[in-house]
């Protein structure tokens, strides 16, 4: 992610993902496709399309088989 970056150019379905990820981090210290899909009520391919764009964005990184946080400057609540 580059500095600077507008968290507002994110879609909504962006954010709820990345709300969701950001409470699994918290709770288990990464979040996993199966918890996500659990947590964000989406489809599959909608969620691997959202997370591609985080992770393209640098606001996800990928971590094993889950995902963890990206460096940000804003706050989220979950």
């Amino acid at each position: 992610m580059s500095e600077g970056h507008d968290v507002q150019a994110l879609s909504d379905v962006d954010i709820h993902v990345y709300e969701a990820v950001a409470s699994q981090a918290v709770e288990k210290g990464h979040a996993d496709l199966k918890g996500l899909i659990r947590a964000s009520g989406l489809g599959e391919e909608e969620l691997r399309r959202s997370m591609a764009r985080l992770v393209e964005h640098g606001y996800v990184v990928p971590k094993g088989d889950g995902y963890v946080l990206g460096p940000h400057t804003f706050e989220v609540e979950y």
